[in-house]
This record gives structure tokens, C-alpha cells and sequence, in this order.
């Protein structure tokens, strides 16, 4: 009986106390037994708990989004390629360095590696390899075809009794390159080199960032850089169709079809569709699709490509196509929107000045 008796004890004083934190204003009345304590109606103690609770919840949403918005600005998408290890004494070395980078590299919060499958196809296709040098022009392309803002390659080879590992950094938007080196004793761990070499590439990546990667262009830019490409010339009238789906979920409204239709009536083109009396001189038609990415703790990356074809009435082709886009956002669905806008946004700047021809 005492031990319940104390407990009681801690509670009531334990009520007061957190409802002051709550900002409830406490005042001496008297106690059932006559005595001068501390009591609030029911009513206003539960006022002053839902208060508190919201207040709570706001602080706590604001601390997690807050960091996440951030971080999902700053996140960068990276293809890493095979080493080269021409000399015999190190020729098997090259391609367990990339993937040791790789893995890595994988693991840093504000970088997404892309998937090494995915990148031997995309090259297979363009008939580009894995290992060897990597040129600006081809950095260029891999970084449509992939979405990837950065690529790393280099090599691996032997200097007198020295281990040597040098990476490159490319910016695929930029051309600019960047140079990392690590090196140990000729039987040094590969596995410890290439974690060291790693790191130092993610500095390079976050410190030189703005350097490797273009300046993100305003909508309003793109805009102004595409009616200063068209000039003057008469703007045809044009229908866009671009059916689009996401893998693993519905999608509602397509995004890059949205975002192409309106880039084309700001740029000065008449919009027409199937419902329209007039017949469009130029078709513009393809597809779109996103897909999951992956996760790192609460950021969904998803990746998105857009294939376009335009063509007059007549038949003529005026232009094909195509863009990659990878975006990063809180919620699955959010961030496969954000990578079509993107991509088409992308498209229409290269895509909008050929339709005057």
C-alpha cells in the first residue's frame, strides 16, 4: 500500500510539471482535502495537452524535413567506369578497383552511383566500353543517356616499387576534370587503396561541385535562351502526345508532356490537340517512363527518360530525341515527376529551334 502511495505522489506532481511545459498557467486552489495544491479543470488541462502536442509535432516535422529538402538539393548522380590496367603486373587490378570505388562511393549520403548494369547497357548501345579513356564528347553523351552529372575512370599501374591509383573527375555538363591520386607499397591492399581513393574523390565531388556540374538554369532562362534561338521565324502550330508510366505505380497526369506543351506556348507555338478543328503542322510524339531509383535514409531518387520524334505533316522528320533524368525527393511518386519535367525541359531546349526549319 505504501508503494502505491508514492507512486500516486510522483504522479501528481509530475501533472503540474509537464503542463507547465505545455504552457499551461497553473493556479493555487485548494485540494479535495482542504489543503492549497495545484488543479485545472479537465476541460482546460486537455486544451493545453493538445496544444502542446501540436506544437511538438510542428517542431518535429520541421526538424526532419528541413535537412531533407537540403540534402536532396545537393544530391549528385555518379558513374564510375573501369580502371585502366594495361601493365601485366597489374592487369586483373583495374576493374576491382572500379568496383571497390564503386561500392564506396555508394555509401556516401550526397552521392547516387549508377548501377553498373545499366551503364554497360546504355554504352553497349552506343558502342562505348566500360574501361579506357573517357573523353569529354563521350562524358557529354553518357551523362544524357545516364543522368549521371559526374564520371569517374583511370588507372592502375606500377612505379618502380609504388602502387599507383590515379582517378579522373569528369563533370558530364561541364567538361571540366578534376584528378585524385592514392599510392602504396606494390603488394599494398588494393581493398584499403581503393576506400582512400574513394574518399577523396567524394571531397573533390562536394568541394568542386559547383565546377563540375552547370549552374541550375531558371525556368525563365530556359526560356529566354530558346525564343533567343528561334528568333523571329514563324512558329508552326504543334501537337504533342507522349503517353507515359511509371514502374511500380499509376501514373495521373503526364508530366512531360505537360511540361513540353507548356514550354512550347511560352516560346510563342499554338497548342492544338485531337479535339482541335485545326490540323497541327508539326507532330510532336514518343514516350516517357520512370522508374524507383533507390533509397538513401529518408531521399527516393527515381530516374526518368524521354524519347521524342517530331514530324511535319508532310512526313519529313524534323528532329529525334531522347533524355535522361534522375531526380531526389521525399516521396517515390514526387521525385519520377520532378526527373520527366526535367528531362523534358531538357529536351525542348535542343528539340524547340528545330522545329522552324
Amino acid at each position: 500500500m505504501k508503494s502505491k502511495r508514492i507512486m500516486k505522489s510522483k504522479f501528481s506532481h509530475s501533472l503540474p510539471v509537464n503542463l507547465a511545459l505545455a504552457g499551461c498557467p497553473l493556479t493555487p486552489s485548494l485540494s479535495p482535502d482542504g489543503g492549497e495544491g495545484v488543479r485545472r479543470t479537465g476541460e482546460g488541462v486537455a486544451r493545453y495537452l493538445v496544444r502542446f502536442l501540436r506544437r511538438s509535432l510542428l517542431a518535429t516535422v520541421l526538424a526532419i524535413v528541413s535537412p531533407v529538402t537540403l540534402s536532396a538539393q545537393n544530391v549528385l548522380t555518379v558513374a564510375v567506369f573501369d580502371f585502366e590496367s594495361k601493365d601485366e603486373a597489374v592487369r586483373d587490378l583495374g576493374p576491382k578497383v572500379s568496383t571497390l570505388v564503386n561500392a564506396n562511393l555508394s555509401a556516401e549520403p550526397l552521392l547516387i552511383t549508377v548501377e553498373r548494369a545499366e551503364l554497360e547497357k546504355v554504352l553497349g548501345e552506343q558502342e562505348l566500353g566500360l574501361s579506357g579513356t573517357v573523353s569529354t564528347e563521350t562524358a557529354a553523351k553518357v551523362g544524357n543517356l545516364t543522368g549521371a552529372k559526374v564520371l569517374i575512370t583511370g588507372r592502375v599501374f606500377k612505379a618502380d616499387k609504388e602502387l599507383i591509383i590515379v582517378a579522373k573527375i569528369i563533370g558530364t555538363e561541364t567538361s571540366r576534370v578534376f584528378g585524385e591520386m592514392v599510392k602504396g607499397a606494390a603488394a599494398a591492399s588494393i581493398s584499403d587503396l581503393s576506400t582512400e581513393l574513394a574518399k577523396k574523390i567524394a571531397t573533390t565531388i562536394q568541394q568542386k561541385g559547383e565546377t563540375l556540374v552547370a549552374k541550375v538554369v531558371t525556368r525563365e532562362e530556359r526560356v529566354e535562351r530558346i525564343k533567343k534561338a528561334l528568333g523571329d521565324k514563324q512558329r508552326p502550330t504543334v501537337s504533342v502526345k507522349l503517353p507515359e508510366r511509371h514502374y511500380g505505380g499509376q501514373i495521373i497526369d503526364p508530366a512531360a508532356e505537360t511540361e513540353l506543351g507548356k514550354l512550347l506556348e511560352e516560346c510563342g507555338f499554338k497548342l492544338v490537340d485531337d479535339k482541335s478543328p485545326e490540323k497541327p503542322d508539326v507532330e510532336i510524339t514518343g514516350e516517357a517512363f520512370s522508374a524507383f531509383g533507390l533509397r538513401k535514409g529518408n531521399l527516393i531518387s527515381s530516374k526518368a527518360r524521354v524519347e521524342v520524334k517530331a514530324q511535319k505533316r508532310t512526313g519529313e522528320i524534323l528532329a529525334v530525341d531522347r533524355q535522361t533524368s534522375v531526380a531526389v525527393d521525399i516521396a517515390e511518386q514526387t521525385a519520377a515527376k520532378t526527373a520527366l519535367q526535367n528531362a523534358a525541359a531538357e529536351l525542348a531546349e535542343r528539340l524547340l529551334p528545330k522545329l522552324i526549319r
